[in-house]
């Protein structure tokens, strides 16, 4: 994956903003309901990673099928944070599926809709 197709996948997903609070090289994806972090990536860095929020069950299993290529999150909680070398030893499509999943641990809830109240005059 390029940094190109990095950043249009982020922005693709709903809400998706691109933010640099740790200065131009590191860009930083969050959710603009929430304002919670999803992806993070020094886009001109080599390696060239990205940093994602990740179930902690799914991170440690993936962190053992790829220990070279998936480790913990770099300067994150370990716990919940993977980092990935994005050099072509991970799938493409599993890339995807857990960016995707990260956004989807972070973004804003839809509420449920209520089922509605019996009125005193329904019959």
């Amino acid at each position: 994956m390029t940094p190109d197709a990095l950043v249009d996948l982020c922005l693709s997903l709903p809400q998706a903003i691109e933010t640099f609070p740790f200065g131009e090289e590191t860009s930083v994806f969050k959710t603009s309901g929430t304002g919670k972090i999803f992806a993070l990536a020094a886009l001109a860095s080599e390696p060239f990673t990205v940093s994602l929020k990740c179930d902690p069950e799914e991170g440690r299993a993936l962190r053992e099928e790829f220990p070279l290529w998936i480790t913990p999150g770099y300067h994150l909680n370990k716990k919940h944070w993977i980092s990935i070398d994005l050099g072509g030893n991970v799938p493409a499509m599993l890339v995807d599926q857990l960016l995707r999943d990260s956004h989807a641990l972070v973004r804003p809830r839809v509420p449920r809709a209520r089922p509605h109240e019996c009125s005193p005059n329904a019959s």
